[in-house]
């Protein structure tokens, strides 16, 4: 539990479908985040799910009609706004989008909608059928909203209640969590690209075995929610790990360091920003067998070992071409970090470097960096990776905003 939403006060609104079961978890998430959770329904949503259920859910009285005596003035829906931290209304029917995008304002959490104040930011998760998603007034009134500075999150493809698959699926509990804690990031990184490769590389001595490490790739991960939080357009390359893609976040999979190299450098170009964080094996089996090497009382095998190549210094190379991407890596040392990270962030030829003691931070949540460049080194203290990796963003951002001072 991360408490990012600490002392927030959220508007949930819930208009009529059948992805109000979902609004419940998600009443619940936000709760345990340590938000303050105000829920608003349309008549329709309360054909879904009780009031009661969400009253008990966020520990507060629910709204419905906007002509509710318990409020004294009579006018919630400007009382439920004025000290509200941002409003998500999930689900957010067809109907209930074409309510925003004309303004119109004929039950409570419409009308709440329209008089926030400016400051106040409005999320909408649209779930429905796939049909009406797709149609042009549905997408019209989506354009509408966008340009109107209203955040849409979603929809995902899928299978839907009705029977149909396609888009129009509200986005998971946790995944809408993710995007209403993005909303509150500051946004350093708006209109880059960000490319990223996190977890363990694996390389083959048959079908069945192989040499890896014990990396976990959730260092890697939490910079790419973070990237992705803070505006960027972020793909990750992957080894293998147990982690769920941050949502927004473009993922490819791969599995030896040759194969992170390819994926790596067919989508370099065009990057701005290279964060080179995974865990790659130093070497390969050279000799590899094509078919399961069998214990049948023979001397074990020998292996031969070549070297593997040099991701982060292929990349850097292509920097002297174009001057892009800025460069990032990682190095995890079992003593003498200090010393140890510079020296390898001048071999390397990176403007930034980021060390830390290993292999104990390896599947932990939290960790402690320290920070290479020109100018000597910086130490995070230790907290949770997504923190760091939040520091992290925020350093890259403003060594490339004194970079194009300097352009």
């Amino acid at each position: 539990m991360s408490m990012d939403l600490k002392g927030k006060k959220i508007v949930l609104g819930l208009s009529g479908g059948v992805a109000c079961y979902k609004a419940a978890e998600l009443c619940r998430a936000l709760t345990k985040e340590g938000a303050s959770v105000q829920v608003v329904m349309t008549e329709a949503a309360t054909h879904f799910i009780g009031t009661v259920t969400m009253q008990a859910l966020s520990g507060r009285a629910v709204y419905t009609d906007q002509w509710d005596g318990r409020i004294p003035n009579n006018m919630a829906h400007i009382d439920l706004t004025r000290d509200a931290d941002a409003i998500l209304v999930a689900p957010c029917s067809a109907d209930f989008i074409f309510k925003l995008a004309h303004g119109a304002t004929d039950d409570l959490l419409s009308t709440l909608c329209l008089a926030r104040p400016h400051t106040v930011p409005l999320l909408v998760a649209p779930a429905m059928n796939v049909e009406m998603w797709e149609k042009a007034p549905t997408q019209r009134n989506v354009a509408q909203l966008r340009q109107d500075g209203v955040r849409i999150v979603g929809p995902n493809a899928g299978s839907q209640a009705c029977g149909e698959t396609g888009m129009g699926r509200m986005l998971e509990p946790h995944e809408l969590l993710e995007e209403l804690v993005a909303s509150f990031q500051p946004k350093v990184l708006a209109g880059k690209r960000v490319l990223i490769t996190a977890g363990p590389t694996y390389e083959a001595i048959d079908p069945v075995r192989g040499i890896t490490n014990l990396s976990s790739g959730k260092m890697g991960y939490a910079i790419a929610r973070a990237a992705r939080e803070a505006g960027a357009e972020v793909t990750l390359v992957s080894g293998h790990t147990a982690l769920e893609t941050p949502y927004g976040v473009r993922r490819i999979d791969v599995r030896s360091a040759q194969q992170m190299l390819d994926a790596v450098m067919e989508g370099v170009a065009g990057q701005h920003v290279f964060v080179g964080v995974a865990a790659v094996a130093d070497w390969r089996v050279e000799n590899a067998s094509a078919h399961k090497i069998k214990k049948d009382g023979s001397a074990a095998p020998t292996l031969h070992f070549a070297p593997n190549p040099d991701i982060l210094a292929s990349v850097a190379a292509t920097t002297s071409l174009s001057g892009w991407p800025y460069c990032v890596g990682f190095a995890a040392e079992s003593q003498n970090l200090i010393e140890y990270g510079a020296a390898k962030r001048e071999k390397k030829g990176i403007p930034l470097l980021v060390g830390n003691i290993g292999p104990q931070t390896f599947g932990q949540d939290e960790n402690a960096i320290v920070l290479f460049d020109d100018s000597g080194h910086t130490v995070l203290p230790r907290a949770s990776k997504l923190e760091l990796a939040r520091q992290l963003v925020s350093e890259i951002a403003k060594r490339l905003e004194q970079r194009s001072l300097l352009d």
